[in-house]
């Protein structure tokens, strides 16, 4: 396992990350899984094992019970909970109440407050907002945040889910004002979905900010359970949860080459595309997650696959963007300023 730098700090995290929503399976959840304690306490025991050092849970996830889940595991387990980093996020409607959802200064105090009470640790390493609040300022939010941070309760803060322009605005207002700074983004990438390229991983690389790979599988659609013809397809996430949304001919023309170049290397479609973000170089850490220890088992060992330059060619060949205005503007007249 390799540990990687989170965005411009000291702070370092194992480049595979253990995701929690298959923990509790309560209300909408139980479309993602519905482990149970001893379950999660077996997949956070082998991930550990492997070197894993990364967990990110949220306070939406089963409603709270991931959550508290993941912070009986770790005492079940006698883990060091220095050892750990541990992310949470907050955002999500917790109830019916006007103020129990959002970014506003009370909802992020309260819910961090809550947070804390059921993974029963006494700090948050990492605490990102789970997506954009457009009745909250940014100004509320970032002055919110690193209230937490000065009183010890959270290390770092990060984000997920927004756009370049939310990122550049929160960042220049953290820089003028001397505040907490996101030091990262969780967000979707995966080799079937690259949009991210575009706009934000460029603010990524400009701002020195860490990348978190949510749903690196694609909602499963690059878990070798499907195919262009739907075979194999039963019993997967996407027959009843479809999502994320994805171009599904040009995924299967993924898929299609993934799987020889599976059958060559004599390994899985899914180690296959967790490994091709472990190659991208805006990559800090891939989030995953399983219902099964078996499920887990292969995930993890795709720190071991190795491409060659050719086939990350032609990986990149048959999954890159169609080029869109500014982007083609750009890297024309760019040509004659690249160091």
């Amino acid at each position: 396992m390799k540990y990687n730098l989170l965005g411009n700090t000291g702070l370092k995290v194992s480049e595979l990350c253990l995701g929690t929503m298959t923990f509790g399976g309560k209300g909408f959840w139980t479309a993602i899984g519905s482990l149970e304690q001893e379950a999660v306490d077996q997949l956070i025991g082998r991930s550990v094992d492997a070197g894993i050092n990364f967990i990110d849970t949220a306070n939406v996830y089963s409603e709270g019970l991931s959550e508290t889940m993941t912070g009986k595991a770790i005492r079940n387990l006698g883990l060091n909970r220095d050892d750990l980093i541990i992310a949470t996020k907050v955002r999500g409607k917790m109830s019916d109440k006007p103020n129990d959802v959002g970014l506003s200064r009370k909802h992020i105090i309260q819910q961090a407050e809550n947070s804390l009470k059921r993974l029963n640790i006494d700090y948050i390493d990492l605490y990102q907002i789970h997506g954009y609040d457009a009745l909250t300022p940014f100004e509320e939010i970032i002055d919110t945040l690193d209230t937490l941070v000065k009183s010890g309760k959270v290390r770092y803060i990060g984000c997920s889910n927004l756009a370049a322009w939310h990122i550049m605005k929160a960042s220049a207002y953290s820089n003028y004002h001397r505040l907490a700074k996101f030091i990262s983004l969780q967000a979707y990438y995966t080799i079937a979905g690259r949009d991210l390229e575009r706009e934000v991983i460029p603010v990524l690389k400009d701002q020195q900010m860490g990348l978190m790979v949510w749903s690196p599988l694609a909602g499963g659609l690059l878990s070798g359970k499907y195919t262009r013809n739907g075979e194999n397809s039963e019993g997967g996430r996407r027959v009843n949860f479809d999502f994320p949304p994805v171009n599904k001919d040009r995924a299967f023309d993924v898929v299609d080459t993934l799987s020889t170049m599976a059958k060559e290397k004599e390994t899985s479609v899914a180690r296959l595309a967790l490994a091709w973000l472990l190659h991208q170089p805006a990559v800090s850490s891939v989030i995953i997650g399983a219902n099964k220890p078996e499920q887990l088992d292969d995930n993890l060992k795709a720190i071991e696959v190795k491409f060659t330059a050719e086939e990350l060619q032609k990986l990149d060949e048959v999954s890159k963007l169609p080029l869109e205005y500014p982007g083609w503007m750009i890297e024309r007249q760019g040509v004659d300023r690249k160091i």
